[in-house]
């Protein structure tokens, strides 16, 4: 069997029957498309890759300055393919089964300090509708510690202005429900008030919190380069991403004394090892401080 059409079937295996986001399906289809790519250079068909031609495939990779963890991520995709190619009896034997997984080296992630925060919120300017959206954007986005897609997900019944929360689905379509500030609270009630009826016009428009100028959903490259904008303005040290913000989020909340299972509550981690790298960032952080004040640091 090629190994296009195999491919093929396993994207719609994983969509159809596995019931996987349409952002999972794309980041497998991504990686696979990388390696159908190598093995019709190669010329292989799928019954004769082997293990050898996935070091090749891999090595490659690195070749091409990807990181660990993105060859790590191609390794996943793979295993699972070839999983479902020998289920399905396209293949005798599964190649990747005795592929190593790549060392990961965890770097820190990149935060904003919080007079960064405070600059980067005075940016947008909400004595317009798009000013008064973007502000209410940022608040949510660094009050709650949302992840992008989460962001753009939010519907207008998902925060509850009396309580002080906000409810989102996240990876794996597991719904949390996460506090959020009073000032962010203030701001997009203002918003909802002042700003999104004049996007949504006389039509319905759509049901998402923040919406374009044609009153539909927000993309996340829309938010992306929105905040990029923000940020450049802001004359910010590093390039802003919407990561960023929930990186902050976390270190803050630890910064003051926040308990890691309440962040990792709250963003949502289902392995609280993810959320452990918060802990080294804030002890980074630390030290800096005892270098740059203690007199014999």
């Amino acid at each position: 069997m090629e190994v296009t059409a195999a491919i093929s079937s396993f994207l719609t295996h994983i969509r159809v029957e596995k019931g996987l986001s349409a952002n999972t399906v794309s980041a497998y289809r991504r990686d696979l498309t990388k390696f159908r790519d190598f093995a019709e250079k190669r010329k292989l068909s799928l019954g004769v890759v082997s293990r050898d031609d996935l070091m090749d495939f891999l090595a490659g990779l690195y070749r091409q300055r990807l990181e660990s963890k993105s060859v790590a991520r191609h390794l996943v995709s793979l295993r699972n393919f070839f999983r479902f190619a020998q289920i399905q009896e396209l293949i005798p034997e599964d190649p990747s089964v005795n592929l190593e997984s790549p060392k990961i080296r965890r770097s820190l992630p990149g935060y904003l300090r919080l007079e960064e925060v405070e600059r980067l919120l005075a940016q947008p300017d909400a004595k317009t509708p798009f000013g008064l959206r973007d502000r209410a954007m940022l608040e949510v986005l660094y009050s709650a510690g949302l992840r992008v897609s989460e962001l753009v997900g939010l519907r207008v019944g998902d925060l509850d202005t009396k309580v002080g929360c906000v409810r989102c689905i996240g990876k794996g379509d597991k719904e949390r429900i996460v506090p959020i500030g009073k000032k962010a609270l203030g701001m997009v009630e203002r918003y909802l008030r002042e700003a999104r009826p004049k996007f949504l016009g006389k039509a319905a428009g759509s049901p998402a919190l923040f919406v374009n100028r044609r009153g539909g959903a927000l993309s996340r490259v829309g938010v992306w380069k929105i905040l990029s904008t923000y940020g450049r303005r802001a004359g910010l040290r590093v390039a802003l991403t919407p990561h960023m913000l929930r990186h902050s989020f976390a270190t803050h909340l630890l910064e003051r004394g926040a308990d890691l299972r309440s962040v990792q509550l709250m963003l949502g981690h289902a392995d609280i090892s993810t959320t452990q790298i918060y802990t080294h960032v804030v002890e980074e952080r630390l030290k800096q401080i005892y270098k740059a004040h203690h007199p014999r640091a």
